[in-house]
């Protein structure tokens, strides 16, 4: 597997930063300011994540999606232990994540790999979406927020 930054001609995997958040405006709007990173296997896309400096020393995974005929696998730690490279590369000291209240798989791999929860963001979902988000048969509402040192 190959990770790789998108270069600024090539277009966005789309369909795959969908799988992590429901909306294409918001998604679009976070491009714009930030570095979107695919992984690769065999010519074929199974993996993003975008990495946005949000504070002085911090900077912020706001997608990282994996196709789903490659999770499981570890393609998702294997993301996130790149992010995590990279924004240490990049001479940032703090990587934050945040997900929602009803990602109980996410919330599990985040911690795995280092991330401590740091916050609630009460109603983020309800004030962000126009949609109900539902998985895992929870209703998705607030965002928790994870950090670590890098």
């Amino acid at each position: 597997m190959n990770i790789r930054q998108l270069s600024a001609h090539e277009n966005s995997p789309m369909e795959l930063l969908l799988l992590a958040d429901p909306s294409q405006k918001l998604i679009e709007e976070y491009l714009k300011r930030g570095r979107c990173f695919v992984a690769e296997t065999r010519n074929q896309l199974i993996g993003v994540h975008v990495l946005l400096p949000t504070r002085p020393q911090t900077i912020e995974i706001v997608n990282i999606a994996v196709d789903e005929k490659y999770q499981g696998n570890g393609v998702g730690k294997y993301l996130l232990k790149h992010a995590i490279q990279t924004a240490q590369a990049m001479g940032y000291t703090t990587i934050e994540i945040g997900t929602g209240n009803s990602s109980i798989g996410q919330l599990a791999l985040y911690q795995k790999c280092g991330f401590r929860i740091v916050g609630v963001d009460l109603n983020f979902f309800l004030r962000h979406y126009e949609k109900d988000i539902m998985e895992n048969g929870i209703r998705c509402t607030d965002m928790i927020r994870l950090s670590q040192d890098v």
